[in-house]
């Protein structure tokens, strides 16, 4: 027993040295591939790479922590990454900022979103027309070319940069009686850009249609809202047809254009155009209301008119004024066009007979009188109205909308034919009822051959339908006598 312990420590010594020149050799061996690509997994690392872990069956396992222990970490080093399980993402430490960043993911993406790359990326189209998902925002990126149609159906459409992201249609792009939001793109390929025939609203901001064989129709939406709006090279313009609200805002007609830029037929609660404008050349028209449609408040403010066209505005064909274009229903206030609105109503009548003889007015006692006229009627002439009517002689009415305040302006040329020393008055009554004393003006008869020229002055306020007249009364004198009237002209504005 005794004997064999050196033989045994003998052994357990050769073994140990003969572990440890392993083990030495292991070292020696791997110290060149430390310096070069460790390969884990694999015997032929990428030699672009420090580390390369090849496996079929397992993953890299980051190193985990809360939120606290991931903050609590003193100076980390640029870059060094973490997963944190408290938020469920993976963290790098930004060093210049000094801020941990968040490597988003899948959990990070929207809702409700689609990027669109090509046709494909948008839903299935049916029978020619792809109806897009309700709610969702789809992305336009790049040159996207359709042969389908385009179903809004309340989708959110918008690209990043108009200039870049450009729908192509050939055919007919937008159609179906929902409405939606486009926004950021341009429209372009030769076809037709809406045929949207219904929805509660369409919302059309910062687009360029452009090229297009016409704009399309756009009708039977509670409310269109389009702004920042680029129309170049189109053959026709756009029609608006039973529209709620009809919001046009920075519209930018350029003279590339031809045809009819705005057409509107149908009705319409409310239409407000306003800046932008509108460059139209030669047989082109710029805004048409030629189909009269019925409009309970149209704006028309702040958009230039311009161009060698010799028809900006195709005119309403009733309920507009000679030299205007619109119905009392509107205000327009346009550079290149005539300014509509109630506060600039004026009209003008004169007596249009014989001068030299006039017409004789029958005096009675002190009794008010209208200029009417008894030998002869006097007739008068209106010129120059604007929301102002004169359907009876000597009369002028206001047929604006809202109650406004009017300078007066009357000129009358009177001969007393009896009664010398006689007094008279001249003056305006409001609505044949209420005498404006502030607009007397006198005559005294003292001569029956003399003509006496008198003018009248004075301001009025007119409700819509109410109207003024040149009265007379006999302040001395009795009995029935005339005077005759040679001329006579009453202007209001």
């Amino acid at each position: 027993m005794l004997s064999s312990y050196p033989q045994i420590m003998k052994k357990k010594s050769t073994c140990l040295s003969g572990l440890a020149f392993a083990m030495l050799s292991v070292i020696l061996f791997m110290s060149p591939i430390a310096y070069a690509q460790v390969g884990i997994g694999t015997t032929s690392p990428d030699p672009t790479s420090i580390l390369d872990a090849s496996s079929t069956t397992k993953g890299l396992l980051a190193p985990r922590m809360t939120t606290a222990q991931r903050t609590a970490i003193t100076t980390p080093a640029n870059s060094l990454l973490v997963y944190d399980t408290d938020l469920s993402a993976f963290y790098y430490y930004n060093t210049p900022t000094t801020s941990w960043v968040k490597i988003s993911g899948e959990l990070d993406k929207r809702d409700n979103f689609v990027l669109v790359k090509s046709e494909a990326d948008f839903p299935t189209p049916s029978g020619g027309v792809i109806t897009l998902d309700e709610n969702t925002y789809y992305e336009i990126n790049g040159v996207i070319s359709l042969s389908n149609s385009i179903n809004l159906n309340d989708a959110y459409l918008a690209g990043i940069d108009a200039g870049e992201d450009i729908l192509l249609s050939s055919g007919t792009l937008f159609v179906g009686t929902s409405g939606g939001s486009i926004r950021n793109v341009t429209i372009a390929g030769g076809g037709t850009a809406f045929n949207i025939t219904g929805g509660s609203s369409l919302l059309l901001q910062n687009t360029i249609i452009n090229g297009m064989a016409s704009v399309g129709t756009i009708s039977n939406l509670g409310l269109y809202f389009s702004n920042i709006v680029q129309y170049v090279n189109n053959t026709s313009g756009i029609t608006y047809s039973n529209i709620g609200n009809l919001l046009l805002s920075n519209q930018g007609w350029f003279s590339s254009n031809s045809g009819t830029y705005e057409k509107l037929t149908g009705n319409f609660s409310l239409v407000e155009k306003v800046s932008g404008f509108s460059s139209v050349n030669g047989s082109n028209i710029g805004f048409d209301v030629s189909a009269n449609p019925t409009v309970a408040s149209g704006v028309l403010f702040g958009t230039p008119f311009s161009g060698t066209s010799t028809q900006f505005i195709n005119r309403y064909t009733s309920g507009s004024y000679p030299g205007y274009n619109f119905t009392n229903s509107w205000t327009v206030n346009c550079p290149g066009i005539p300014r509509e609105s109630d506060d600039v109503a004026s009209g003008n009548i004169y007596f249009n007979g014989t001068i030299t003889t006039g017409f004789v007015q029958t005096v009675n006692n002190s009794s008010e009188f209208n200029l009417s006229g008894n030998t002869v009627t006097n007739t008068t002439t209106a010129v120059n109205l604007f929301r102002v009517s004169s359907d009876t002689n000597n009369r002028l009415t206001y047929v604006g909308k809202k109650t406004r305040t009017f300078q007066i302006d009357a000129a009358l040329s009177i001969r007393g034919n009896s009664g010398t020393g006689d007094y008279y008055a001249f003056f305006i009554k409001k609505n044949g009822t209420t005498t404006l004393t502030e607009t007397n003006t006198l005559m005294r008869v003292n001569n029956t051959s003399d003509i006496s020229s008198n003018s009248i002055s004075g301001t009025v306020e007119l409700a819509p339908n109410e109207y003024i007249e040149i009265w007379g009364q006999r302040l001395v004198g009795s009995g029935t006598t005339s005077i005759t009237v040679f001329s006579l002209n009453v202007n209001i504005k």
